[in-house]
């Protein structure tokens, strides 16, 4: 073979391409790199055995379309053979007369029709003597281009066990060039993409497929009218060179079948397994080698899995041949070829890739998280057959650790949690931006509120006090007075809430024992004998800084509520704990707790749901406050349904230590 006969044969259209990595584990040789998601076909490794365009669904594989190479010879001033080869039954099953089929390849253009079922007679001869040498060494067949390319590239040093023999196609060209003419130009039409890139002395090759595309175009149909018989020479038992063992049953080789002097092996992992039993020196055998389950079950064929029908459109078409063949006339033809040449040489053409290290493997593999051989799964998604298979293939640039299923599902799952994190990061964001927004205005509002209030209040509670100083004790009306006064004060003390709400004050930090701090906001609190305290530290760095005197309004803010929320009795639970950039301290009680649809509202100013009189709705928002001005997060936990667990409500702050 020519090595300036090898172009690339199989493409990739990316549009069509769905990455389900079908065409990688058909792959024989693994020709097909996955580059950012996409499938290329590597024209340097590929064998053109097809089995990417033959089992893509989405039909992203295409091959290399030669009609218009045929169509520009059949214009010229050339006379062109059409050679079909002997499957051609297998294909045009709608035609039982192929006279019919000769006459539509001849309104094409074409000169002559020749059969290559005469060139595998003759082939056949050929390998018959070959096979009843018995000092000839154990040799492969030749006839299939892709077992030959396969070979050539992979198995290098089996190149000289590859049988000297031409192909059917090279050797029906030269049977061709010698019956008519030198000049006359060949066009191989039959059901092989490999044949495409074979040899330089067939000028084009189209397969079945692209035959029909020239007969839709040509609006070529059977014509009954337009008939026409092969040119000779004629087949013989060639015909029946397509199937399975075709070439053994065409040199009456079948005895050596039950000898077990010839091993048949067809299909991508067969004929692979064959080869690599017989370099190893277990298989001392002739090995009759196919590509594909017979020629008939090419990719060049139209879409059809139908190999047993096919089968027997050969068998019958070939039966009929034999019938109706004048033998006289065949044997003719063989003796007056039989000194034709139809030898063939072949050469190394080593591309095989350097296995990389150990340790290389390992790297990759740990990487995509298989650190331990049960993380192996060898599940075979990827399109390789074993995990280190498919780190291999990334190591030398044909795969991508995305086409791990289990570890792009892992990742995956990791994203969605990341992505869930962020979430409710954001979400926390919103709502404590939401918070803050209404913290300003109601402070905006409250400040103006309490400034101009103070004066009159200031103006009722010292009227109010001189009129109770001067009243009598016994008088009536004294207990009135008592009640403006204590009216009076409460509503100062709600202004100055207001007012410690409203202004941004100013945060002065000391250096503080946490866990002292925390037990001396206990004991500023006054706790009935029906509550238990229960303080728990795990404080390992106790020191912190914060202002004292606004971190213990909060500790205490939420120690009272606490006990004023387990009027009953319950436990009042101080828990502090610390990072080493952050103090933790939860408070937590076993009262009734906040409604779902409370939790929300609790850091609202003026929002309460103690009794009227009992409460001003400014405590918690505080303690938001302050929280906030030592850059710190402050969360609430409620529950108010036994049956999800002890009821209860707990606060959370977290303080940077500094």
């Amino acid at each position: 073979m020519n090595s300036t006969a090898r172009k690339q044969l199989v493409y990739t259209v990316k549009d069509r391409c769905r990455v389900c990595y079908t065409c990688v584990r058909e792959c024989p040789v693994k020709a097909i790199r996955i580059n950012n998601g996409q499938a290329e076909v590597m024209n340097e490794r590929c064998i053109a055995c097809g089995n990417c365009v033959r089992v893509c669904s989405q039909g992203a594989k295409i091959y290399l379309d030669a009609t218009g190479e045929a169509e520009a010879l059949l214009a010229s001033d050339y006379r062109v053979a059409a050679c079909i080869a002997p499957s051609f039954p297998a294909e045009f099953t709608e035609m039982d007369d192929y006279t019919l089929l000769v006459g539509m390849i001849r309104q094409l253009g074409f000169d002559y029709v020749v059969e290559v079922g005469f060139g595998a007679d003759m082939i056949s001869l050929e390998y018959n003597k070959l096979f009843d040498n018995p000092e000839m060494p154990p040799l492969i067949t030749s006839d299939c281009p892709s077992v030959v390319y396969y070979i050539e590239h992979y198995h290098p040093d089996l190149v000289p066990s590859l049988a000297p023999v031409a192909s059917p196609m090279v050797a029906t060209t030269r049977i061709i060039r010698r019956e008519y003419g030198p000049d006359v130009r060949v066009v191989f039409i039959g059901p092989c993409i490999a044949k495409k890139a074979e040899s330089t002395e067939v000028n084009v090759v189209l397969t079945y497929a692209e035959l029909r595309k020239l007969f839709f175009e040509h609006s070529i149909v059977p014509d009954i009218n337009q008939t026409a018989c092969f040119d000779p020479p004629l087949a013989g038992k060639g015909a029946v060179y397509p199937v399975s063992r075709g070439m053994l049953q065409t040199v009456n080789n079948s005895d050596n079948i039950f000898n077990g002097n010839v091993v048949v092996a067809e299909g991508t992992e067969n004929y692979k397994e064959a080869i690599r039993e017989y370099e190893c020196g277990s298989l001392k055998h002739h090995l009759e080698l196919l590509s594909c389950e017979g020629c008939i079950m090419g990719p060049g064929m139209s879409k059809s899995s139908q190999k047993y029908a096919r089968r027997s459109k050969i068998s019958a078409y070939a039966r009929k041949k034999l019938d109706q063949s004048q033998y006289q006339d065949w044997q003719k033809n063989v003796r007056k070829f039989a000194a034709l040449d139809f030898t063939e040489q072949f050469f190394p053409r080593d591309r095989r890739l350097p296995l990389p290290t150990k340790e290389e493997i390992d790297g990759i593999l740990f990487r995509m998280g298989k650190t331990r051989p049960e993380d192996h799964l060898n599940c075979g998604a990827c399109g390789y057959p074993s995990c280190s298979e498919h780190a291999i293939a990334i190591i030398e640039g044909l795969a991508e650790s995305e086409m791990c299923l289990p570890y792009t599902i892992e990742k995956l799952h990791n994203s969605v949690q990341e992505l869930n994190l962020s979430n409710e990061k954001l979400a926390t964001t919103r709502q404590a931006l939401k918070q803050s927004e209404k913290l300003a205005s109601m402070g905006q509002l409250s400040a103006g509120i309490a400034h101009e209030l103070n004066n009159p209040l200031g103006v009722i509670t010292m009227y109010a006090n001189i009129l109770l100083e001067e009243s009598d004790p016994e008088d009536p009306g004294r207990k009135d007075l008592e009640l403006i006064v204590e009216q009076t004060n409460r509503c100062k003390n709600i202004v100055g809430g207001l007012l410690n709400f409203a202004r941004k004050n100013q945060i002065r930090k000391t250096e503080t024992n946490m866990e002292t701090f925390c037990r001396k906001s206990l004991q500023s609190v006054i706790i009935p004998s029906t509550v238990t305290v229960n303080f728990q530290s795990q404080m390992r760095n106790s020191m912190a800084m914060v202002d004292q005197d606004q971190l213990m309004q909060v500790l205490t803010n939420l120690e009272k509520n606490a006990v004023e929320a387990m009027p009953g009795g319950g436990i009042l639970t101080m828990r502090v704990s610390d990072t080493p950039d952050e103090i933790r301290i939860a408070v937590s009680d076993t009262g009734t707790g906040i409604s779902p649809e409370n939790l929300e509202k609790v850091f609202t100013p003026f929002f309460t749901t103690k009794e009227v009189g009992k409460g001003t709705g400014l405590g918690l928002p505080l303690v938001y406050g302050i929280v906030k001005m030592h850059k710190g997060k402050i969360t609430v936990e409620s529950n108010t349904n036994p049956s999800k667990g002890l009821p209860g409500t707990c606060f959370r702050i977290t303080i940077p230590r500094n």
